[in-house]
Parts: C-alpha cells; sequence; structure tokens
C-alpha cells in the first residue's frame, strides 16, 4: 500500500471512527440501554444483555466512561428487579425441580428494564456472564469502585451457578438443546472477573472458582474436536463467536495450540474474501458475513500475534458500512443460503442497519490495533 493509499484508508478509519463511537452515545437511551438497532423490526425497542455489554467495554475502551457506568448501572437495575425470581429459579433447581426454559430469565429487555411481551428466543445465558465480564474491564480500566454492583452481582452469580449446565439458545437465538461453548466462554470469563476483583464474598468466590474450573475443563474435554473448539458439546462444527473466547474474553489463549487451531479452522471454514459467516448452514437472511464477528476475529489474531491479519479483517469490516457510516449486521456479498435471504426480508425488512454492536467490534478492533486515536474519538464527541 503507497503512503497516499494508507493515509486515505486511516482517515476513513478516522471517520468512521468518530461516527461509531458519536452514535452509540446518542443513541443510548435516558435508562441506559443500549438499541440493538434503532430502526430494524425485530430489534426496536430492546437491548440485549450480551449485545450491550460488548457495546459497554467498546465505549468504556473509547474512553467513555460514563456511558458505560450508565449502561452497567441499567443491567444492575434489571437484575435487581428479579431479585426474588433469580432466588425461586435457584431454589427450585436446588430441589430438584428445575423451572422451565420460559420461566428463566430472558436474554433482552425493554429499555424501561421491563420483559418483552412478543414471543422470543429468549432462555440464553450468556449474556449474564458477559455483563459481569464487562462490567470488571470496565471497572478495572478506569479505576472505578464497585460497591454499588455488588448485589446485582451476586444475584447474576446465584443464577449461573444453578443454570449453566443447561441447554439454552446460543447468541443467535438457535440450537436450544445445546449446551454451546460461546456461551460458557463467556460465563467462565465472568466468573473470572468477579472473582478477581472480589466483587461477592468469600463462599461465594469460592463456589465461582470451582465451578470455573468445571467448565473449564469441560470446554478442554466435550468442547474441543480435531485440536479446535466448537460450536456445542459433542459437535464437529464451529461457530464464528467462537473467537470471542479467544479475545476479548481470553478464555482461551490465542497462542495455545486450540487457540491457533481455532482461528485457522475459522479462517478456513467461515472466512471468504475477508468477511465472517456465523456458522455452515446459516440461513439468517441467506446467512451472510458478519462485520461484528469479523471484528472479533480479528482480535484473536492480534491475540495471537498476527497483527497485518487483524488490520486487513479491520479493513473489511470498515468497507461494510454505507454512506452514511452506518455498520449493518451483515452483508450479501457472499451468501450461504441465498435462496433464503428474500423470505427474511419480507418478514422483518432488510437486514438491521445500523447494528450497535458492529460498530462496537469495529471501535474494539481499530482501538486495540491503534488505527483509531483520541483524535477521531474527540471528533465524534464534538458532533
Amino acid at each position: 500500500m503507497t503512503d497516499t493509499a494508507a493515509s486515505d484508508a486511516d482517515s476513513a478509519i478516522g471517520r468512521l471512527a468518530a461516527h461509531s463511537i458519536a452514535l452509540i452515545t446518542d443513541l443510548q437511551t435516558p435508562e441506559g440501554a443500549y438499541p440493538a438497532s434503532p430502526t430494524f423490526s425485530a430489534y426496536v425497542g430492546y437491548s440485549w444483555l450480551r449485545d450491550g455489554a460488548f457495546i459497554a467495554d467498546a465505549a468504556s475502551a473509547a474512553g467513555r466512561i460514563d456511558s458505560a457506568s450508565r449502561f452497567f448501572a441499567w443491567c444492575a437495575d434489571v437484575i435487581a428487579r428479579r431479585a426474588d425470581k433469580i432466588r425461586w429459579i435457584v431454589a427450585e433447581t436446588q430441589a430438584g425441580r428445575t423451572p422451565a426454559a420460559e420461566h428463566m430469565l430472558p436474554a433482552r429487555f425493554t429499555f424501561a428494564g421491563e420483559d418483552g411481551t412478543d414471543e422470543w428466543w429468549d432462555f440464553q445465558l450468556d449474556g449474564y456472564g458477559t455483563w459481569l465480564w464487562a462490567l470488571v474491564e470496565h471497572l478495572e480500566r478506569h479505576g472505578l469502585d464497585g460497591d454499588a454492583y455488588r448485589d446485582a452481582v451476586a444475584l447474576t452469580i446465584e443464577y449461573l451457578l444453578a443454570s449453566w449446565e443447561r441447554p439454552c439458545y446460543d447468541w443467535w437465538e438457535e440450537h436450544a438443546q445445546h449446551v454451546h461453548v460461546s456461551t460458557l466462554a463467556c460465563i467462565v470469563a465472568g466468573f473470572d472477573a468477579v472473582a478477581k476483583v472480589g466483587l461477592v464474598d468469600e463462599r461465594l468466590t469460592e463456589r465461582v472458582q470451582a465451578e470455573s474450573i468445571a467448565i473449564r475443563r469441560l470446554i478442554g474435554g466435550r468442547g474441543i474436536s480435531d485440536g479446535h473448539l466448537i460450536k456445542w458439546l459433542g459437535s464437529t462444527a464451529v461457530d464464528g463467536s467462537l473467537a470471542a473466547a479467544i479475545a476479548p474474553l481470553g478464555v482461551t489463549d490465542a497462542r495455545s495450540d486450540v487457540g491457533r487451531r481455532t482461528i485457522d479452522v475459522l479462517e478456513s471454514h467461515l472466512t471468504v474474501d475477508g468477511g465472517t459467516h456465523r456458522y455452515l448452514g446459516d440461513t439468517f437472511f441467506g446467512g451472510g458475513q458478519w462485520p461484528l464477528l469479523t471484528c472479533f476475529l480479528g482480535l484473536a489474531h492480534l491475540a495471537a500475534g498476527d497483527r497485518d491479519r487483524a488490520e486487513q479483517l479491520l479493513d473489511w469490516a470498515a468497507g461494510t458500512a454505507n454512506a452514511a457510516l452506518d455498520l449493518p449486521e451483515q452483508v450479501a456479498g457472499h451468501l450461504i443460503a441465498p435462496g433464503m435471504r428474500q423470505e427474511w426480508i419480507d418478514r422483518w425488512g432488510t437486514v438491521a442497519t445500523p447494528l450497535l454492536w458492529s460498530h462496537a467490534m469495529f471501535l474494539r478492533l481499530g482501538l486495540a490495533l491503534g488505527r483509531i486515536d483520541e483524535a477521531d474519538l474527540t471528533d465524534g464527541a464534538a458532533r
């Protein structure tokens, strides 16, 4: 790349970074929630714990301390308001009367912190681990006190301790009959983070540490096939979300044999022309390439020491922005199931654009690479 081309590319990254941070902070609700997408019919009015936690992590890394703190306060309020339900779930589970999936906590909430009123594939555990991980990252990154979150953290831990072994929906609201390795990675990352900083009492910390060991053993045994992480226990397939287990969650060492092998398989099985698919067999909007997953893979490459590949993946993700600099949920450049694309458009409209999670992961990778600097983000704050 010539010096002029490199300068143009960096300028484009900077403009997208400014837009991304402004979009995330401007769309954050008065309650502190991050909308998944402001216009997509199936997502309007909702905030996911998983998506939101990764968005908050990006905001925190970008220096938007108040924005991230407001989201975590919203999470804590959502959890605290369900204290009685959590205690009931824990008691029923301990008594051998495991509650049905429809009685478990949901994956997404209205901005006011209420359960949704429409039918959704709600029983997902990943978000509950992810918000714990992202909270601790935020507290440590900025030297903040976590006392205000202790009760909600303890309730979340109790819920996950009682529930982590159960099958549930994955990141994509699919395959509820399985235990998903990406979900386990989110949970163990949350457990390890909380135990590290002592956000819960000694008794609960000891339980968390013991269960963290059990989860890691499970991932290291039934969560691996042919030397790489797998989509769910007992599978041989991979999923784009597995890159998150390597980075930023750090559950699997990027430089370990399993980490390197997982990165290689995600590249060879799911990444086409620089963009990463969710999984083979995906039919959602035809099964396109996801900018946010491409950025997760970039973070994994960077953690493994391959900066050049991480840069290429960042540039591909940035290239999916439309004329308004909005990043989509997925693009149709390479479809796994092209015949299914129109069916989803007819059902829900065109692909979610902007998707705040896509903007968050672009920021997170760009910041990690040093391709986004303070001046870019200051420009965004001035918008």
